[in-house]
């Protein structure tokens, strides 16, 4: 997970109808994050066959909105790249999310000192890599930490046509996680995001972290006012 300190105006005009930015310290973050669905299940039922199992790298910001006297701190994904075209469609169908297909692979390694993983995918026929090297033991985030406002938001939503916010619930165990000592992204990321957003990439990552990730439920979506 590489997360950067952006200029709120930089993303606010992703932000979804009826929620409002996140942030943490007062400071605005997106983040590029590479991770693997494994024994992916739709609906409780397998998967589309040779599809349960996949990469995904995605560019994503931090939101929140009240319901009532909750407060429900969310994602919003700015673009999710998969391998496979079957994948994106039902995304996309499902949860209305920017999903697009572009070769991926991955590589993890771990030894006793360190965890290594690396996601690379290609996109107008050039590779474009995150990576990270985490140290030491993995941890629970520590009370008040970024990597605990990354990592604890457990809502999702995404702008509709004609200005509706579709909202669903994610639900999972608090992560773990592996401080880095080399992390960052290289490529060209322009023709998937704005140039804005491309250029912020290309700079070092104001936090990295590895988590360990775990079971995940992703609800049916409800449209919000």
């Amino acid at each position: 997970m590489l997360n950067y300190e952006v200029d709120p105006g930089l993303v606010r005009r992703y932000v979804p109808r009826g929620t409002e930015l996140d942030s943490f310290e007062g400071k605005t973050y997106v983040s590029l994050v590479g991770f693997r669905f494994l024994n992916t299940k739709l609906f409780g039922f397998a998967s589309i066959p040779f599809h349960a199992n996949f990469d995904e790298v995605n560019l994503r910001f931090y939101v929140r909105r009240r319901e009532g006297e909750e407060e429900r701190r969310g994602v919003v994904f700015i673009r999710e790249i998969v391998p496979k075209r079957a994948i994106a469609w039902v995304a996309r169908l499902v949860y209305g999310e920017n999903y697009v297909r572009c070769p991926m692979t991955h590589e993890t390694s771990s030894t006793r000192e360190t965890k290594t993983a690396e996601y690379s995918w290609i996109v107008g026929g050039k590779r474009c890599e995150l990576c990270a090297t985490g140290n030491g033991a993995a941890q629970q985030p520590a009370e008040g930490s970024v990597q605990q406002f990354i990592t604890e938001h457990y809502w999702g939503y995404t702008a509709r046509r004609g200005g509706a916010t579709l909202e669903y619930h994610v639900s999972h165990i608090p992560w773990n996680v592996w401080s880095c000592s080399r992390a960052g992204f290289s490529g060209n990321a322009d023709s998937l995001y704005e140039p804005a957003l491309g250029e912020i990439l290309h700079r070092p990552p104001d936090s990295t972290f590895i988590a360990d990730g775990s079971s995940v439920n992703v609800y049916a979506g409800r449209q919000i006012g």
